[in-house]
């Protein structure tokens, strides 16, 4: 099968973060799925020739590694933007993180002080399916660094490409601001739901 780009998924019309920004950001998230795709096909085929144990080969399957990744991830991203979501459509997951972390302020603030976390990455609200927990994570390069059967629940990119059209390269603060101004609410708590009942969290829609 091909991964297709989720042209659905595509937000408009946020708060502090400009149509110009989205449309180059989405511009990098199309080509992740094209990348996705080709090497996806050039392993299909390098196994196919009996090449499996090659240098080449092991180069191929880490570099689908990132790409996999990047194009899930940001799937993930753009599907949880959405201006003018109140806080509220969220109860069950702001009463979990309550739990996990003493109030949501305090939840919101160490996830925004994971997204200022020094280097690029991804700052992702995961719950460990098998205890409940909600915890934070900075997560670098894509595949670098995600907790393995984990479920993303909120996944903010602050790679500089996220934000550098609107604040520059110094301005994450101010997008993780914005960023929290365009929270799609309803959708963090349909996957937190799903997680808690040990269902897959369908990234796309």
């Amino acid at each position: 099968m091909d991964y297709k780009v989720q042209e659905h998924l595509k937000p408009t019309r946020l708060q502090g973060i400009s149509e110009a920004q989205i449309d180059d950001h989405w511009n990098l998230y199309a080509a992740y799925v094209v990348q996705t795709n080709a090497l996806k096909k050039e392993l299909e085929e390098l196994r196919a020739e009996g090449k499996g144990g090659t240098p080449n080969y092991a180069d191929r399957r880490r570099r689908f590694g990132f790409e996999f990744n990047g194009m899930v991830l940001h799937e993930y991203y753009f599907a949880n933007l959405k201006h003018n979501v109140p806080e509220t459509t969220a109860a069950d997951f702001i009463a979990a993180v309550e739990k996990s972390f003493g109030s949501f302020d305090a939840w919101k603030e160490d996830f925004m002080a994971t997204g200022k976390s020094r280097g690029i990455g991804w700052a992702i609200c995961a719950m460990d399916p098998v205890t409940g927990d909600l915890n934070n994570h900075f997560v670098q390069l894509h595949e670098d660094g995600n907790i393995a059967g984990f479920n993303p629940v909120l996944v903010m990119d602050c790679w500089e490409h996220a934000y550098m059209v609107d604040h520059k390269a110094g301005g994450r603060p101010d997008y993780i601001n914005a960023f929290f101004g365009n929270v799609a609410w309803d959708v963090v708590n349909r996957r937190f739901r799903d997680a808690q009942s040990k269902h897959a969290s369908i990234r796309n829609i």
